[in-house]
C-alpha cells in the first residue's frame, strides 16, 4: 500500500571535535547517529529516514550543513515549533538552523550545490588548548606569502587526483574549484585565540576523499619549503602520478557552508 511522503530540508552547524564523522559505525558516537536518535524520540516513532548532502570525517566541524528528512505519513504540523523542540533536545555540540519544505523532485544528494570549506591554522606557536577543537596548530615557521601564492594555483579546473586519499582507478579527479584563497582568518575569533591566525578558503561543486586536508598539507609543505610552487603545477596535471602524502589535521577544516541552486 501506498504510504505519503513529505520532505524537509534542514540546515544545521556542529562541533565535529567529539564525533567520528557523520555516518553511523559500530560502538562509535557519530553526528547521524545524534540526530536519528533525537528524531526518534521528539517524532514518537514517526517513521522517517534521513539523507545528508555530504559526510564529514571525524573531528570535521560544520558552520552550515544540511540534511533531508522524509517523512512518513502525516507532515510536520508547525516548522517552527518543530525546529524549537529539536534544538531543546539535541546534544550541546549540535544546532539546528533552519527548515523548509521540500517536494519529491528535490534529491540532496544530486541536487546541484555549492560547498564552501574553511581550514583554520597558525604558525610557530604553541595555541591556547582552547584552540585544539577548531585550529590547527603548525608549530614550525611557515612563509604564509608563499602559501598564498600556491593556494591560487588550485583554483579552476585541474586533475585532483594527487589530492584524493587512496583513489580508485575509475574515480573522477578533474574538478573545478571556484575560489582557493588563504587569508587571515577574521570568520572566528575568541578571546583565547592567537592574535594572527589564518584560513584556507575553498570553495566548489564537489571534492574527492579528503582533498581539502591533502591541499592543505601541500600548502604547509610548500611553507616549510619542502616543495615549490611548480611542484604543485606539475600535481595537477592530468599525467601527474605524485602521491601527496601528508593531510593536514582534521580538526582545523570546517564545511563553512552549503547553497543549493
Amino acid at each position: 500500500m501506498f504510504r505519503k511522503r513529505f520532505y524537509y530540508l534542514i540546515k544545521i552547524q556542529y562541533l565535529g571535535y567529539r564525533f567520528h564523522g557523520w555516518q553511523k559505525q559500530p560502538k562509535v558516537k557519530t553526528l547521524q547517529l545524534m540526530i536519528e536518535r533525537t528524531l526518534n524520540y521528539i517524532l514518537e516513532k514517526q517513521a522517517f529516514k534521513i539523507l545528508a548532502a555530504g559526510r564529514t570525517d571525524a573531528m570535521v566541524s560544520a558552520n552550515e550543513a544540511a540534511f533531508e528528512l522524509f517523512l512518513e505519513e502525516k507532515p510536520l504540523e508547525n516548522l517552527e515549533a518543530f525546529l524549537e523542540l529539536f534544538n531543546h533536545n539535541l546534544p550541546q555540540d549540535i544546532r539546528a538552523l533552519d527548515i523548509q519544505v521540500v517536494d519529491e523532485k528535490f534529491n540532496i544528494i544530486n541536487h546541484s550545490k555549492t560547498k564552501e570549506y574553511i581550514y583554520l591554522f597558525t604558525e610557530g606557536q604553541k595555541n591556547h588548548p582552547f584552540c585544539a577543537h577548531m585550529i590547527s596548530t603548525i608549530l614550525d615557521p611557515l612563509d604564509i606569502e608563499l602559501m598564498k601564492q600556491g593556494a591560487t594555483l588550485f583554483q579552476g579546473l585541474h586533475n585532483f587526483k594527487t589530492y584524493c586519499y587512496k583513489p580508485s582507478q575509475n574515480g573522477v579527479f578533474e574538478r573545478e574549484i571556484e575560489l582557493c584563497e588563504l587569508v587571515e582568518n577574521d570568520l572566528f575569533t575568541a578571546n583565547f585565540f592567537p592574535e594572527t591566525s589564518y584560513m584556507l578558503k575553498v570553495r566548489g561543486k564537489g571534492f574527492g576523499r579528503n582533498q581539502i586536508r591533502l591541499m592543505m598539507g601541500a600548502l604547509i609543505k610548500l611553507g616549510r619549503g619542502e616543495i615549490s610552487l611548480e611542484y604543485i603545477r606539475q600535481s595537477l596535471l592530468s599525467e601527474s602520478t605524485e602521491v601527496m602524502d601528508y593531510i593536514a589535521p582534521a580538526s582545523g577544516l570546517i564545511l563553512n557552508k552549503v547553497e543549493f541552486d
